[in-house]
């Protein structure tokens, strides 16, 4: 099948990758320059585990090509997705002007029939938008289908070559044939297509984001009051976790959410109540739940070193907002990181894969270390942030004798209380008893 992806951003590379690994010639088009000659030479601009060696075996076997003609790409398609951003403007509301200068450009440059699928992350009734300005100019038919995305950042390779599900909203008889046959390669194992009408397939993305928010805010408002009451979180979410109707996941504490999907979606559905006149106050409550978190960290190194973080100088563990991936949108590192700068701190910080993005945002405000043991080199504490793999088993001893004094705060709840207890570090975490 013939398929053009118009935006190469975090879904449209994936979803073109994706695509092309299955058969499909996949062209992406964006009008960014410098980003398509870099993916032409497989160098990604995003880290994401898996990515480049699709794109690099699927360039090489010329099922994926990379443009910054958009009406070619669109004049030699039959399913067209648009993967374009939608950033949230001051009201928390989604921008759609992207979403339709593409959809105008696909009225007045396509060829043939086509299905039209919005991928990216767009309010209920953004579909019937985008059908009237692809209407405007459009010489032939065109059908519409609201396919979500529901990738994790760090395993969305994963999520999209094996989904738990495929959300498809179409209008048609003939979107439904060409859009099912398209993802077939990917439900082999019998995990299901759920077909429904557009508007629904629209309000499941926000819906689920929405849910996924809310778990998070809700345990990390157990965890603060778990160490007010001297309870420990690691046995109230296994306790809770294990009833069926709850499960395990989204349950573990952190300094709050970040990324590109949970902080603007959730924002965005409060604004969709807001204008239906449905006020949506568990979501609301989760966005300031999750704006508070964000500061709790700040709170616990300020607790271990004193109220006086003047002259003090802090190693932090990890930047992007979440392991297996360089996205620092919403990190929480950035509010622990200018809240430490405000008292006065210095800082040294280490991240696998974002420290180039960060360089981009802080500039020289902070330091940046090679490795994680180098940034505690002269530091009053290590903050851990981020839960990536190589730092779930440091070498405590060297920990210890490379601090000027053992203090870790644990925003991940990563390490043992009684094991720091015997290692004799001052050890502060989330919902748990101190060492």
């Amino acid at each position: 099948m013939n398929i053009s992806v118009i935006g190469t951003g975090y879904v449209g590379l994936v979803v073109g990758a994706c695509l092309a690994e299955t058969g499909n010639n996949v062209c992406c088009a964006d009008i960014d320059q410098r980003k398509v000659d870099r993916l032409k030479k497989n160098d990604i601009p995003i880290y994401e585990p898996g990515l480049g060696t699709l794109v690099e075996r699927n360039q090489k076997e010329e099922r994926l090509t990379f443009t910054t003609d958009l009406e070619a790409a669109i004049a030699s398609a039959e399913v067209i997705f648009i993967a374009v951003g939608t950033p949230p403007g001051e009201d928390g509301s989604a921008d759609l002007q992207y979403v339709l200068q593409v959809a105008d450009l696909i009225g007045r440059h396509m060829t043939r029939e086509i299905v039209v699928v919005t991928k990216s992350t767009v309010p209920v009734g953004s579909a019937e938008k985008v059908g009237k300005a692809v209407s405007k100019e459009a010489k032939f038919p065109f059908h519409l289908c609201s396919n979500p995305e529901f990738l994790k950042e760090g395993a969305a390779v994963e999520d999209f070559m094996r989904p738990d599900r495929v959300v498809l909203g179409v209008n048609s008889a003939h979107a439904r044939k060409v859009m099912t046959e398209l993802y077939a390669p990917f439900v082999r194992t019998g995990k299901p297509i759920l077909l429904m009408d557009i508007a629904s397939a629209e309000m499941t993305k926000y819906a689920a984001n929405g849910m996924l928010a809310t778990r998070i805010s809700f345990m990390n408002e157990i965890a603060n009051l778990c160490d007010k009451l001297g309870a420990n979180v690691d046995f109230v979410r296994k306790g809770i976790g294990s009833d069926s109707r709850i499960g395990q996941s989204f349950l573990f504490p952190g300094p709050g959410y970040g990324g590109s999907c949970f902080p603007k979606d959730v924002k965005a559905l409060v604004k969709i109540g807001q204008e239906c006149g449905v006020e949506l106050d568990v979501l609301a409550a989760v966005e300031s739940a999750n704006n508070r978190q964000k500061n709790v960290l700040l709170g616990k190194v300020r607790h271990a070193l004193g109220s006086s973080l003047e002259g003090r100088r802090v190693a932090v563990w990890g930047l992007a907002f979440k392991a297996g991936t360089d996205d620092m949108r919403e990190a929480p590192s950035l509010t622990l990181i200018e809240g430490l700068l405000g008292d006065g701190a210095s800082i040294c910080a280490h991240d696998p894969a974002a420290m180039e993005h960060t360089r981009s945002l802080l500039g020289n405000r902070i330091d940046y270390a090679e490795t994680n043991y180098e940034a505690l080199a002269g530091a009053d504490a290590l903050v851990v942030v981020t839960d990536w793999n190589e730092y779930r088993h440091p070498d405590f001893e060297r920990v210890k004798r490379t601090l000027n004094q053992p203090v870790v705060v644990d925003g991940r709840n990563l390490y043992d209380v009684e094991k720091m207890r015997e290692l004799g570090v001052r050890y502060h975490s989330i919902g748990r008893p101190s060492a």
